[in-house]
């Protein structure tokens, strides 16, 4: 069903989950989107990382929400490092499987990954 939505739609539909829940985040449209991107990465047969690391996270004592929001932080700075002046001029999904992969429940809560 999710992938179904038009992806305005998707990202609508967090905006106003975060509202609802009165999450206050900077930048509630860059949040829904990062949200989206993992929602689908998640829904994608072939993320088999990002379903992996959501599983791990939330066996390590994450609720999804919070699991989504770490490997969201993950990708946002996988993003910004590959918008760097001097940076390779792509996102590097390597990178970022490896970082998915060193992702912990205790490094999130120890302010290790940014939020």
């Amino acid at each position: 069903m999710w992938l179904a939505l038009d992806e305005g739609e998707r990202i609508y539909l967090v905006e106003k989950y975060h509202e609802a829940s009165r999450t206050s985040v900077p930048n509630a449209t860059a949040h829904a989107v990062i949200h989206v991107v993992v929602e689908n990465q998640l829904a994608s047969p072939e993320q088999t990382t990002v379903r992996e690391t959501l599983e791990r996270l939330m066996n390590e004592g994450l609720g999804r929400h919070d699991a989504l929001h770490a490997i969201g932080a993950v990708l946002a700075a996988q993003i910004h490092d590959a918008l760097q002046p001097g940076a390779p001029s792509r996102f590097s999904e390597p990178a970022y499987q490896a970082e998915l992969k060193r992702l912990s429940a205790k490094r999130w809560w120890a302010g290790e990954v940014p939020e």
